[in-house]
């Protein structure tokens, strides 16, 4: 998901509820972090105690304060805040959020690289962990205490250096039916002058879940040719490029536009405020896994302790949160764990037709192809 934040206005919060002092935190790099752990400890499970977010299971048992330090997590997930809470309440460890788009957070990843300040890393697309992996940005071989179904299993990497926690599409075609009744039923009719001024998107550079969106045309039309061949053509029939899917959604509901090409959570989340927006998926739809990431230069301490984080958010429990931390929202999404159903807005996996993407092909590519539409579509 992308929040309505600008690139650079990051908004932090944490379980304590108290802004973070990022130098600070990052002590444990020297081996200090764990008397500020035991400090932020007791407010954080404080907080929790009369969270709403889901329990843990009755064995799960908060270990000791002068055990735990605090995990920074970086995230783009709308149920990110309900799940760092959680957490934190099944174990005793603090999580210190920092919730932005996935553009913003990439790059601060990136920028931190001679003095990392996060320990997790949690977006939509494992385009961007396979660039964070071949620059060895990630911690390798770590296997969660999960049973993946076919396509989970299908999105581990060979190296195992980031775990997939769910997919949606990049991206579904969402349309206010009262004035569309007829949507478009390929990629190439968003061409015809009927649309033209008519569609929207994200901006890929902005938007984490709307590069794959990106990269998938480019995979589908046959090369980078083709790819920006579509787009260029696109923008001539009137194209619209809005940050995140809070502007692209609102520009459909006021009748800016009458399409928008946004990944299908965030669609299939505006019906249910407003009946008459509905989603459409064409062939294909391109696989949009959310991941998590470890940070390879962290504490070993540390390292475990986002272990847990990983193992939690992959659990019955970590599943619920979830499910029910963003419903109208990242929730919407379809599970790869063995014995979880999707929600019932969701279709059948099945009936969608889809593609993946080799993120280890597409991954490296992210940048160049981002500079590429905004110098000549968005621009």
């Amino acid at each position: 998901m992308d929040v309505a934040a600008q690139p650079g206005q990051n908004r932090t919060t944490s379980t304590t509820g108290k802004a973070p002092k990022a130098n600070a935190l990052r002590t444990h790099r020297a081996g200090g972090r764990l008397a500020l752990g035991a400090i932020a400890l007791s407010g954080a499970v404080g907080l929790a105690a009369c969270s709403s977010s889901p329990a843990a299971s009755p064995s799960s048992k908060p270990a000791s304060a002068t055990s735990k330090v605090p995990l920074v997590l970086y995230a783009a997930e709308g149920y990110d805040s309900a799940m760092a809470a959680a957490f934190t309440k099944a174990t005793g460890i603090p999580v210190q959020l920092d919730d932005d788009s996935t553009g913003p957070l990439f790059t601060k990843i990136e920028a931190e690289k001679n003095n990392p300040k996060w320990d997790l890393f949690w977006v939509d697309g494992d385009q961007a962990f396979a660039s964070l992996d071949t620059q060895n940005y990630l911690l390798k071989g770590f296997t969660p205490n999960v049973a993946y179904n076919s396509l989970g299993k299908s999105l581990v990497p060979k190296d195992k250096s980031y775990i997939p926690t769910g997919v949606t599409m990049a991206a579904a075609l969402v349309y206010n039916s009262t004035t569309l009744p007829n949507p478009p039923t390929s990629w190439n009719d968003l061409l015809s002058p009927q649309y033209k001024g008519a569609v929207g998107m994200n901006d890929p550079s902005v938007s984490g879940p709307t590069y794959p969106y990106v990269a998938g045309q480019f995979q589908q039309l046959g090369g980078t040719t083709q790819g920006e061949a579509f787009f260029t053509a696109l923008k001539a029939n009137g194209l619209l490029v809005f940050q995140t899917n809070t502007n692209t959604l609102q520009a459909l509901e006021t009748g800016q536009i009458k399409v928008a090409t946004i990944q299908s959570s965030a669609g299939i989340g505006a019906g249910f405020k407003n009946p008459n927006i509905k989603v459409a998926f064409l062939n294909p739809e391109t696989v949009l896994p959310s991941v998590l990431g470890i940070d390879a230069h962290a504490s070993a301490t540390v390292q475990a302790e986002a272990k847990e984080f990983v193992n939690y958010v992959l659990s019955p429990a970590g599943q619920k949160v979830m499910q029910s931390g963003d419903p109208t929202g990242d929730s919407l999404f379809w599970p790869l764990v063995n014995g979880v159903n999707p929600l019932s807005p969701l279709p059948a996996l099945s009936t969608v037709p889809t593609q993946t993407l080799n993120p280890y092909t597409w991954g490296p590519r992210e940048a160049s192809i981002n500079t590429w539409f905004t110098d000549n579509i968005v621009q």
